[in-house]
């Protein structure tokens, strides 16, 4: 594992992540209830949810499909025989007084999912991975001081996915939810919604002096950003540290995230296994999954990251870190394809995509498939780079002009806004010798050896031509006329 660790203050930071991935289905995991979310209140609760007497739970094959799809994508063993157990537990928006689960035997086991956090790659192995069914929501608003219970969600199919205590930092549990999240999406599992519940973060984090044994967890649930994953865990790590400097000791808990006070408080003590009193559902037989089970879906799966990642290296010759980028969702994934295939050059659409576009859909958080500026269209632009019709600085500009929606066409906007380069090398030797005779001094410092009154005799050039003139150009006539 490339893991290090970073200190905080002295203290190693220890951090696992359970992810709870509402999968895409159309029904719940145990009846033929409705998951589209924004219905009324408990009109999608079916008597198998309510857990009505004589109701018997059938299991939704489809979710079964979609844990079979992220188990083969992150290398891990699909069990041919996992188990669904009772986690006994009592609170009111769970009508059962259980949640199905599984628990000694899950679906999934092991596997491990690689990022970049910067430059550096990182590795997280997996724990697990089990299907189980997600309770209901207790709402306290506009109740008049009473509680109302929703049991929409009772029942919905989820697939907790369980990382081992790998990370060493909050940006590196952010980058690995935040690859984690891509992956689902990509896979077609689940919407990744996470401002409806689609993907939630449960963050455990401890500290310990380095070398020493693991430190007591406390549990950070139901993150549903990442931007708050961080804080979130930022504000635990310092709190945990203060109480030990301070001579008092970590209590296992549950905690939750205030974001408007950028703080964590304990919601409840944290319960082990054994409070739980897992049995397997007597309702529900064995889950077997045959061998040819798998690879059928092993057939149906899309190209994955990873391996999308190793193509373009190979194929288009772009540095680790760029493939991965070009990797971070599909639709990223397409367009990069797209405009590479249009202009034949990758390292430039990768550049673009990681720098211009990137920055804009950032700032107005957008997602790739709403760029205004199409793949071919971006393909256009690098084109006009390439030939030499404009330069790099009136490429932006005419960047700005797409993105801003005033025009569409590239070469009708080059021509609008009089950014062609001049190549007319009899034009530009004319101009050269201006500009040597108006800066002797720079000449003289140039033949004495300093490089930086070369590039100020190329910036005179430029400015001297309105920046109509090919930089590459007049660098090599520069030179030409400079003896150099």
């Amino acid at each position: 594992m490339s893991n290090t660790s970073q200190l905080v203050r002295g203290y190693e930071v220890v951090i696992g992540l359970e992810n709870h991935v509402q999968l895409s289905t159309v029904s719940k995991i145990f009846s033929g209830s409705s998951t589209a979310f924004g219905a009324e209140p408990n009109t999608q609760a079916s008597p198998v949810d309510l857990a009505l007497p004589g109701t018997l739970p059938v299991l939704n094959r489809a979710a079964v499909e979609r844990a079979i799809r992220f188990g083969l994508a992150v290398g891990a063993k699909v069990a041919p025989l996992s188990i669904f157990a009772r986690k006994n537990y009592f609170y009111p928006d769970l009508p059962k007084g259980y949640q199905i689960s599984q628990f000694e035997i899950p679906v999934v086991q092991g596997g491990q999912v690689e990022f970049f956090v910067g430059d550096v790659k990182k590795t997280v192995q997996l724990t697990r991975a089990h299907l189980e069914e997600d309770a209901g929501k207790s709402l306290h608003e506009d109740f008049h001081g009473q509680s109302g219970i929703d049991l929409n969600r009772a029942g919905t199919p989820l697939l907790e996915i369980v990382s081992e205590p790998d990370m060493r930092s909050a940006a590196e549990a952010a980058e690995y939810a935040k690859t984690l999240h891509a992956l689902v999406m990509w896979l077609g599992i689940c919407d990744g919604n996470m401002q409806e519940g689609s993907f939630r973060c449960d963050v455990n984090v401890s500290v310990r002096k380095p070398g020493a044994p693991y430190g007591t967890r406390r549990e950070i649930k139901n993150l549903n950003s990442f931007r708050y994953l961080v804080d979130a865990v930022n504000y635990e790590v310092n709190w945990q540290i203060d109480e030990i400097e301070d001579g008092r000791s970590i209590q296992q808990a549950t905690v939750l995230y205030n974001p408007d006070r950028g703080e964590t408080r304990a919601m409840r003590s944290k319960e082990d296994s054994a409070d739980y009193r897992y049995f397997p559902d007597p309702d529900l037989p064995p889950l077997v999954i045959a061998p040819q089970w798998v690879e059928r879906v092993r057939g149906e799966m899309p190209e994955l990251p990873r391996a999308m990642a190793e193509r373009f290296v190979a194929q288009d010759g772009l540095p680790a870190y760029d493939a991965t980028m070009m990797t971070q969702s599909l639709a990223l994934a397409r367009y990069y394809e797209t405009a590479r295939d249009a202009c034949k050059a990758p390292k430039l659409v990768a550049n673009w995509l990681m720098g211009e576009i990137s920055k804009r859909l950032n700032s107005e958080g957008k997602d790739i498939a709403e760029a205004p500026v199409a793949a071919t269209t971006l393909a256009a632009l690098i084109a006009r780079i390439l030939d030499g019709t404009i330069s790099n600085n009136s490429a932006r500009q005419v960047f700005e002009a797409l993105w801003t929606g005033e025009g569409s066409d590239v070469d009708a906007l080059i021509d609008a806004k009089d950014l062609r380069q001049s190549n007319d090398t009899g034009a530009l030797e004319a101009l050269i010798d201006e500009v040597l005779a108006a800066n002797a001094k720079s000449v003289e410092e140039f033949r004495a050896g300093k490089e930086k009154a070369f590039n100020a005799l190329v910036g005179q050039v430029m400015k001297a031509s309105k920046g109509k003139a090919n930089p590459a150009q007049a660098g090599e006539l520069l030179k030409r006329k400079l003896g150099a």
